[in-house]
């Protein structure tokens, strides 16, 4: 439950903190006071999104901080979800508006994200004000109530992951057979190219083994001439090897007379045999070098082959290519498995629709079976509001598929007079009817739910006299399992409270500001008696007070 509430700089607010206690407390004040700026701030800890323009003073930040008592409510998944720390006893809420326009969250000082605090005040309070009276006329919100009535909140949680997880497990389906089909329509081009390259018998490296073999058989006949004449050079009369025996005849004598010229003699010796292990190379090459047009041929339409393949492919060596038809296998290899995993997404849906048929049938049932003592419920709290006539009835429908709430839909009806036509409560329901409808919704569902804090902001709108009255009682017994705050103008309720707090506003020099006060008996005589009394609090308006107090 709410315990403590800080406000500071905030609309006509510059500073206010107030105590909150557990049962049934009541907030009054006169129009314009500053109820619904209170629950404006409170609503800004509840994950509401933050307004610049609600700042008291532009140059310093807004704070509103709420402290929550939660050691009775099961938070301990939700803190390890979002790896938050969690405090058995408490939880602090806290919002802050920068003058930059800026705005942080805080769960027990740690930052959030938005998305994350409204998550959790969801699970701490409910704020419902007149007007969100007419969601009762929502064909979801009434689904939901009756669900939470007949306590299938656990169930359809369960529910929602199966159906969440087959929404999911559709998706990718249709995703992947929209995949298929266009692989299935690529599968002919790719057996095609793959056909091609095959053909082709490409080797690793024989790209750059024919440009070399093209180059020497291009120019052979330029090289055999070449070597002709080189060979020549060694073997003719007067010719390198002859001209460098001679050199070594006329140092040969005098070698062994000086060791520099044995040095040169050995360097000349040396080169002269392998001038001549070259002029036999020469020799052996001219006779292996011939001249073939036929291969000349062959090898450049290889060649022409070759490159008209990377021409197509956008290629530029054969390894490329090869790697072009591995990419070829591996897209029709993709289609296989692309059908294997396609049919085991078929099994699992059907699989997952039949366990979520059956869970849809079981909540239906539940739903079925709860309507009766629901419409009972709701009739007799409505006949002490006021409406002893009225008729409610709830009408399931079947849905032609599952939905995320399973295979049900279902409306209300409603008359408050005797014998007329029930009809849909968006078409027939008055705002006081709506009004008081709501609230015993509300008392039915409130006690189901682990919520620990429900607030009315002025919920009492279009009611007064006995049904005013019975209203109080019933935020009385609701306030035995849980917090209930009611913003009110009616003395009937007011007079119910177990705890009472006045909102009023003061008008200084330069400013007007916002307070809240917390009144116990003789202050509550006064208040209560303003409400009775048109302009001047009479002495009647104190007595039917005090009378209303101690009833």
């Amino acid at each position: 439950m709410l315990t403590h509430l800080t406000i500071r700089n905030y609309a006509l607010i510059e500073q206010l903190e107030t105590d909150f206690h557990a049962g049934f407390s009541v907030i009054t004040g006169e129009t314009g006071a500053g109820k619904s700026i209170i629950l404006g701030a409170l609503a800004l800890i509840l994950g509401q999104r933050a307004d610049l323009q609600s700042l008291m003073d532009e140059n310093e930040k807004c704070i509103v901080e709420g402290i929550f008592s939660t050691h009775h409510i099961p938070l301990s998944g939700f803190f390890e979800k979002n790896n938050l720390d969690l405090d058995e006893d408490q939880t602090i809420l806290r919002r802050e508006i920068l003058p930059s326009g800026k705005s942080r969250a805080f769960i027990n000082d740690t930052p959030v994200n938005l998305n994350v605090l409204k998550e959790l005040a969801e699970k701490l309070v409910d704020i419902h004000s007149q007007h969100k009276v007419t969601s009762l006329q929502d064909e979801e919100f009434q689904l939901d109530a009756l669900d939470s009535f007949a306590g299938l909140d656990e169930k359809l949680m369960q529910y929602r992951q199966k159906y969440t997880r087959m929404q999911s497990l559709r998706h990718e389906l249709g995703t992947l057979q929209s995949r298929e089909e266009e692989a299935a329509r690529e599968q002919d081009f790719y057996r095609f190219q793959i056909d091609e390259l095959e053909a082709a018998k490409l080797l690793p490296g024989e790209q750059e083994q024919i440009e070399e073999e093209l180059k020497l058989l291009v120019h052979a006949e330029e090289i055999k001439s070449r070597l002709v004449n080189a060979g020549a050079l060694f073997d003719r009369e007067q010719g390198l090897l002859e001209l460098i025996g001679e050199v070594m005849h006329e140092l040969r004598p005098v070698s062994e007379y000086y060791a520099d010229i044995a040095a040169v003699y050995k360097i000349i010796e040396s080169s002269y045999f392998e001038l001549k292990d070259a002029s036999l190379a020469i020799g052996k090459l001219d006779e292996r070098l011939e001249t073939n047009p036929g291969q000349i041929e062959q090898l450049n339409d290889r060649l022409n082959l070759i490159n008209r393949l990377h021409q197509k492919h956008r290629t530029s060596s054969v390894e490329a290519l090869l790697k072009v038809k591995e990419d070829y296998r591996q897209k029709i290899a993709a289609y296989t498995s692309l059908s294997t995993r396609i049919e085991e997404l078929h099994l699992q849906l059907s699989k997952l629709k039949k366990e979520l048929g059956d869970m849809a049938e079981e909540i239906s049932s539940i739903r079925k079976n709860a309507i009766p003592e629901f419409e009972n419920e709701i009739g007799g709290i409505i006949s002490g509001l006021g409406m002893p006539l009225a008729h409610f009835k709830v009408v399931p429908q079947a849905l032609p598929e599952l939905s995320v709430k399973g295979a049900d839909s279902l409306t209300y009806l409603f008359n408050a007079n005797k014998g007329g036509e029930m009809q849909e409560l968006s078409r027939i329901a008055s705002g006081g009817e709506l009004s008081r409808l709501m609230l015993a919704v509300k008392s039915l569902i409130a006690g189901k739910r682990s919520l620990s804090t429900i607030i009315f902001d002025e919920i009492d709108t279009g009611i007064s006299g006995e049904a005013a009255g019975k209203m109080g009682i019933i935020m009385q017994k609701m306030a035995l399992n849980m917090q209930v705050i009611a913003i009110t103008h009616i003395p009937q309720i007011a007079a119910r409270g177990a705890h009472h707090y006045v909102v009023f506003k003061e008008t200084g020099e330069q400013q007007t500001k916002t307070y809240i006060k917390y009144i116990q008996q003789e202050e509550r005589i006064v208040e209560i008696a303003k409400m009775l009394s048109d302009s001047t609090v009479t002495l009647p308006a104190m007595e039917t007070a005090k009378e209303l107090l101690k009833n």
